[in-house]
């Protein structure tokens, strides 16, 4: 790895220090980003061949870089060159074809491009008058999503009818979806039970199977429920590890029976861990017995329900209150992007508007405007909008469906891989494009000893750089997860991908 000379004086005699500063200078602008576009596309060239784990250590770029910031200019030149030489190489490269791990981080020029203009712009678009085609575009393209994946005109911002009572708004991530419909499914439950302030919060109980991600939980914490009263519903193979109506009925009636709050319920659709699926319709069905709010996480999935034969695993999505998916996992468009639906938006803005006097305008007090601002936990927010209306707007629904169906398909080639191969296990049922795969016990190989087999298989797969694989615990297996999707990944990918597996196992087993 390339070092650099970034003492900071030494570019204390550059000319430029004594022009005028101009930031914005029209002829810079132009021929940095030409830079910038020139590294972003020999990048995307380049990064199948790079070692798509980093091999660096902790502290490694204060070593590369300078430690202080410098005191005078340098040539834009020599930052992209630090940029190649010292941060590059650091990188885990999400992009790559060979990388599996995880869920894909997908990504497409149509996106780049809207995140680069929406950058550019840098608009802040907390009410609709701060930016009135930054709220409108948002609007439009959470509406044309909603379309593609075939939700009721319920969760739209306008319908044929004019303004809908649902709406959306684009987040961050899944985190932030949960932690505001959790705020306001919290709120709601107080109203119903006349709580004195938020006396009655002991009382509030929250429900989720335990495959649900992680965030669910430190989202509960955050919305000030406690701890105790958070239910972990147990999964097993009999449902592939989806939430069990019966066990969550018996968790919430119990619950009741003693006095307490059923308030919200998690619904996935394609958990982390397997691709685990929820019944939707089922667990709605209970939750309205308890007027308990249900929130559908379809956060990775969500992308392939665009596609009508994966539509299905949202029935009964029409009897929920939310439900989020993320286009930047797996529908072409770049980080951040969670968009999340509600049925009854005045739900949502109730618990989260705020109102100072320096934002109040016309627009706002007419009615007739969303400000997002009031759907979020804070105020200012970027332009997501712009990226995810150009990667529909450019690509169309044939292309994107196109897209899920290559990866799917590619998924099910990997598969019936594993399972040609005698040595190896799928532990769950393939759903999506996510295979769950081990070495498994044989012979004289104990579950033990093939948890610890499929453990070295794992970072000695990862250590060649060829390749990037995650790991997961279903039913006490230690089980590798290979997640196929990446935007660049073709079927010559997970055909080398499984070689390397093959040859890697072999030399283990000897």
């Amino acid at each position: 790895m390339g070092s650099l000379d970034t003492n900071p004086m030494s570019f204390s005699a550059l000319p430029n220090d004594k022009a005028a500063f101009e930031p914005l200078n029209p002829e810079d602008v132009r021929a940095y980003l030409h830079k910038a576009v020139d590294f972003i596309s020999d990048y995307y060239t380049n990064v199948e061949s790079m070692p798509v784990l980093p091999n660096v250590k902790p502290g490694y770029l204060q070593d590369e870089l300078s430690a202080s910031p410098p005191t005078y200019s340098a040539p834009f030149d020599v930052t992209m060159k630090e940029l190649r030489t010292s941060i590059v190489p650091g990188m885990t490269h999400w992009a790559s074809s060979n990388f599996f791990a995880f869920f894909p981080s997908t990504n497409s020029a149509a996106a780049i491009a809207g995140d680069l203009i929406a950058s550019a712009m840098n608009s802040v678009g907390f009410t609709w008058q701060a930016s009135p085609a930054a709220t409108e575009m948002e609007v439009l393209a959470l509406d044309w999503l909603a379309q593609l994946l075939r939700l009721p005109t319920t969760f739209m911002n306008r319908t044929s009818n004019g303004r809908g009572t649902g709406g959306g708004v684009i987040l961050g991530t899944t985190s932030e979806a949960m932690l505001v419909t959790l705020v306001a499914a919290r709120d709601a439950a107080l109203r119903r039970t006349g709580s004195v302030g938020v006396s009655d919060i002991p009382r509030l109980t929250v429900y989720a199977a335990d495959q649900t991600h992680s965030t669910f939980f430190k989202a509960c914490r955050l919305a000030g429920f406690d701890p105790a009263n958070i239910r972990s519903i147990p999964t097993g193979p009999e449902t592939n590890y989806g939430l069990d109506p019966a066990k969550l009925l018996e968790a919430m009636q119990a619950d009741a029976n003693a006095g307490l709050v059923p308030t919200y319920v998690c619904v996935t659709v394609g958990t982390t861990s397997s691709n685990a699926v929820d019944p939707v319709g089922a667990v709605a069905d209970i939750a309205a017995m308890f007027n308990a709010w249900v929130h559908v996480d379809a956060a990775y999935a969500g992308s392939a329900c665009i596609c009508p034969e994966f539509r299905h695993h949202l029935d009964g999505v029409e009897r929920v209150d939310s439900i989020s998916m993320s286009p930047h996992k797996w529908l072409l468009t770049c980080l951040d992007c969670t968009c999340l639906y509600v049925r009854d938006a005045h739900r949502l803005s109730d618990s989260l508007e705020t109102n100072p006097e320096y934002l109040k305008n016309d627009a706002t007090d007419s009615g007739e405007v969303t400000d997002l601002k009031d759907m979020q936990v804070g105020v200012g927010r970027r332009f997501r909008g712009l990226k995810l209306w150009m990667v529909m707007r450019t690509y169309g629904t044939a292309k994107l469906q196109e897209h899920i169906r290559s990866d799917v398909a590619m998924a099910k080639m990997f598969e019936d891989f594993v399972r040609s191969d005698d040595r190896f296990e799928v532990v769950v049922p393939r759903n999506f494009a996510l295979v769950c795969f081990r070495i498994k016990a044989s012979g004289a190989m104990t579950e033990e000893d093939a948890d610890e087999a499929n453990r070295v298989l794992m970072d000695n797969l990862n250590k060649t750089g060829k390749a990037y694989l995650a790991h997961t615990v279903v039913g006490d297996k230690f089980v590798l997860r290979f997640a196929v999707g990446s935007s660049l990944q073709e079927e010559r990918h997970i055909r080398s991908a499984w070689d390397l597996i093959k040859k890697t196992t072999s030399s283990i087993m000897n």
